[in-house]
């Protein structure tokens, strides 16, 4: 698949799932391109280090995972962007015609947007309509939807009303 300037790895199934994706974009106008992939634990602990000098610890933690609990170390997931964001990683993502195809029509290749809005208090993270998880179509279109968390779909989190 397209990426911005660099090789982004990801597990085979994942990879093959995002060329659908991305393919199924370009077809209807939309240039989503991957900016950051798998991690490995060194490059996730500069990143995460990098946000607590920069933020502080507790703001660093809702943004950045601590390295060995990141998803981009599982090969599963994928940070995307698109031209009009500079391929940078903005909330404002989310609300451009890339983001809001990305959050309509990700679950039809396996994806699903992992920190959805509203739903930080589950998640643990800010809203990142950039961060892709590949989950699989089975489980990417139950997440979907029923509007619920990887986290209220395995059972990790029983909403309380």
């Amino acid at each position: 698949y397209t990426t911005i300037n660099r090789t982004i790895y990801l597990k085979k199934n994942a990879a093959v799932a995002f060329t659908k994706l991305y393919n199924a974009a370009k077809k209807v106008g939309y240039n989503i391109k991957g900016v950051s992939g798998y991690r490995n634990y060194s490059l996730q602990k500069y990143l995460f280090n990098s946000y607590v000098s920069s933020r502080g610890l507790t703001a660093a933690s809702k943004c950045s995972a601590r390295p060995g609990k990141s998803e981009h170390q599982t090969g599963l997931a994928l940070d995307v962007s698109c031209s009009s964001e500079r391929y940078t990683l903005n909330k404002s993502f989310g609300s451009t015609a890339e983001g809001k195809w990305l959050s309509k029509n990700a679950y039809k290749y396996g994806f699903i947007i992992r920190y959805s809005k509203g739903k930080e208090s589950i998640t643990g993270y800010q809203y990142e309509p950039w961060h892709i998880r590949y989950v699989g179509v089975k489980a990417a279109k139950k997440i979907y939807n029923s509007n619920i968390t990887l986290e209220e779909y395995l059972g990790y989190y029983k909403h309380i009303k």
